[in-house]
């Protein structure tokens, strides 16, 4: 007995084992005297289709006889490629739609919107001085009296006149605009007191998400707003100039051309 007692680890450590055997039946007592079993093997894709697919290929190098296996293992490796090029992809996204303005740990050192926006207003400023130039020299011609009169004299006095036609009628069309405007009076905009409430001919429509929606009444719950994530086709570019068995693949060059 005192052999037994020193080779019993347990007893030397405290532990009863009756009381943990308990306490694991009292813990997993819903998984006690069930059977568990492996679920139906779905595949990925149309078993027929793409049986029908690899048969046309196989008869090309020789092959005549394509077992059901190599049809569920091609549809499985198929949607383990697709999960990896999405996650890929999603990450990328995710990447680009990262924004470093209120980081601490970063400055910015070139506004290029800004910049986009200068360029731009120094176009309209440069077109506005010709436009200024080219309306200067269609009035002098206008206001011009000579006797012999060239054919470029007679284009220009006619541009002018044309051009002083479509100044009134921009004018006139500003006119009715705010004459309409003031007429109309002052837009209010729409009050919304609860945001549950959709109006519709001035009475409150209580929409509830899974249950029937009542009059007046709103939904009390507020469901949160799943993000969703927009992949471009600037990502997937990127993402085939980054793998090696794509990046000078021929769906590389055809996304590059559009």
């Amino acid at each position: 007995r005192d052999d037994d007692d020193i080779n019993d680890v347990a007893s030397m450590a405290g532990v009863n084992l009756n009381e943990e055997s308990a306490r694991i039946m009292a813990t997993n007592s819903d998984l006690v005297g069930t059977q568990m079993q492996s679920c139906k093997d779905e595949p990925f894709l149309a078993a027929v289709p793409l049986h029908k697919r690899i048969l046309e290929t196989a008869k090309k190098l020789g092959i005549t006889d394509v077992p059901a296996e190599v049809v569920t293992f091609i549809s499985h490796a198929t949607q383990n490629r697709l999960r990896t090029v999405i996650e890929k992809v999603t990450v990328i996204t995710q990447h680009r739609m990262e924004s470093y303005k209120d980081d601490e740990w970063y400055e910015q050192a070139t506004d290029v919107r800004a910049q986009l926006k200068f360029f731009e207003q120094l176009e309209r400023l440069e077109k506005q001085r010709k436009d200024e130039q080219e309306r200067e020299i269609l009035l002098k011609a206008a206001k011009s009296r000579s006797r012999q009169e060239d054919p470029e004299q007679a284009r220009l006095k006619q541009k002018a006149k044309e051009m002083q036609q479509q100044e009134l009628a921009q004018m006139r069309q500003r006119d009715a605009n705010l004459t309409a405007l003031a007429a109309i009076g002052p837009r209010k905009k729409r009050k919304v007191d609860t945001p549950g409430l959709l109006s519709i001919g001035g009475e409150g429509l209580g929409v509830s998400g899974g249950s029937q929606a009542g009059l007046g009444t709103a939904s009390p719950r507020q469901y949160p707003r799943q993000k969703i994530t927009r992949v471009n086709l600037r990502d997937f570019i990127f993402y085939m100039e980054q793998e090696r068995e794509m990046s000078h693949s021929l769906l590389l060059y055809r996304a590059l051309l559009k």
